[in-house]
């Protein structure tokens, strides 16, 4: 069994004109990924390998989700690769996942995450919002052959805020 979790950048700032990898969190982001690491760390499995986009905004949320759950920052993998907007690259990311890893979590983009989990989860969702999570579960002992999967839990900030 391999589950894999995949979690949207947080909100970030259009408000500097710097290149698309190179944009922050905005201060909604910050909250919501403070907000969805505290919440989410229930559903998070007892091990795990951690890996993010290196664009600015996805590993700011990586990084809020270690300082949240006492993560390692030197156990996250910072990937160029996973700077990718195509679910078919994602796919091939995720596909060559190491099997020693039972559980993975990924940190990354949209339209990527959202077209992943409609390809592979068995819930549609319209649009993995930002700081989104989403976590899906294969029948399968090695992550080349992960097919269509379970959804086990969705997790979007929208719950969580008081405002």
């Amino acid at each position: 069994m391999k589950t894999l979790i995949l979690i949207r950048h947080a909100k970030s700032s259009w408000d500097t004109p710097v290149q698309d990898k190179d944009r922050l969190l905005n201060q909604r982001g910050i909250k919501d990924a403070h907000l969805m690491a505290l919440e989410a760390a229930q559903f998070f499995p007892k091990s795990y390998f951690v890996m993010s986009s290196k664009a600015k905004r996805a590993a700011e949320t990586a990084l809020i989700f270690a300082q949240n759950l006492n993560w390692p920052i030197e156990s996250i993998q910072f990937l160029d690769d996973l700077y990718t907007f195509d679910a078919y690259k994602l796919e091939n990311i995720v596909k060559s996942s190491d099997n020693r890893y039972e559980n993975v979590i990924l940190f990354g983009h949209n339209a990527a995450i959202t077209d992943f989990v409609n390809k592979f989860g068995d819930i549609f969702i319209d649009n993995v919002p930002t700081a989104g999570m989403v976590s899906i579960s294969f029948a399968t002992n090695s992550w080349s052959t992960i097919a269509k999967g379970k959804t086990n839990k969705l997790l979007f900030p929208r719950e969580l805020r008081n405002d």
